[in-house]
């Protein structure tokens, strides 16, 4: 699963949601999104993602 140190979900409204910290998985329908406290979120209406890493990946 992907880490994003920062998620930016572009919505078909244009307006953009940042997350940070997060781990994320594409769908057809969507993006789930688990952050590092332990909170899930499926956002549905996605138009567009960038996501920003910024440091060296660790397991």
């Amino acid at each position: 699963m992907p880490h994003a140190d920062t998620l930016d979900v572009v919505h078909h409204d244009d307006t953009r949601t940042r997350f940070t910290d997060v781990r994320y998985q594409l769908h057809r329908d969507g993006i789930r999104i688990w952050s590092a406290e332990g909170g899930e979120q499926l956002v549905t209406d996605v138009l567009m993602t960038q996501a920003y890493r910024q440091r060296t990946a660790t397991d």
